[in-house]
């Protein structure tokens, strides 16, 4: 098996390189999907997360107001850092669980938006950046996120930045061009992971 990690700041792109990987034929791992699971309602990491932040963080329904919860954390790097403390382990112990019972030929992507902030990168065999102008990303953001350009910067800004993460890259896949350019490069990546496999 072969163990991939793919990073990327908020609007570089990675979902879409993860996609077309997940069309080629790798196992995608995504994180994201993972803490949601991690704290649906009933979890032990949900009842953590209101023993350390209060019943103001559920939805009327019993579910994580994502919302009200990132109002409480973002800017407040303890309450951050408590959030993470509650999340992370699960996410990663989750994604263990997933990639143990893949096929040992397998190629297994592990999507991971926050990898460098984490110190993850050892964990995997090959790690692969996406990387795009930050203009290009802030269009992104504001497009089709409905952010406004400050609350963009903002998230960009509690980011690794580029140079943090390609001091981590074994490849960096640049994503600002075309959609079809990005294609082409992650289609001569899979390539690249093929012969890696062995």
């Amino acid at each position: 098996m072969l163990s991939v990690g793919l990073t990327g700041g908020i609007g570089a792109g990675k979902s879409a390189v993860s996609a077309r990987l997940a069309e080629l034929g790798a196992i995608v791992i995504d994180s994201d999907v993972l803490a949601r699971e991690v704290v649906a309602p009933g979890t032990e990491g949900l009842a953590e997360l209101v023993a350390a932040f209060g019943d103001g963080i559920l939805a009327p329904d019993g579910a994580l107001d994502r919302p009200a919860l990132g109002a409480l954390v973002f800017g407040d790097d303890a309450a951050r850092r408590r959030l993470e403390s509650i999340i992370h382990p699960r996410v990663r112990a989750r994604s263990a669980e997933l990639a143990e019972a893949a096929p040992d030929d397998a190629i297994v992507v592990h999507d991971v938006p926050l990898l460098v902030e984490s110190g993850l990168a050892p964990l995997y065999q090959l790690v692969v950046v996406v990387e795009t102008p930050e203009p290009i990303r802030i269009a992104r953001l504001t497009r089709d996120r409905g952010m406004t350009e400050d609350a963009a910067r903002a998230r960009i800004a509690a980011q690794a930045t580029d140079a943090q993460r390609r001091e981590v890259a074994d490849v960096v896949l640049s994503n600002a061009g075309t959609r079809e350019d990005l294609i082409t490069a992650v289609d001569a990546l899979w390539e690249r992971l093929l012969r890696r496999r062995g």
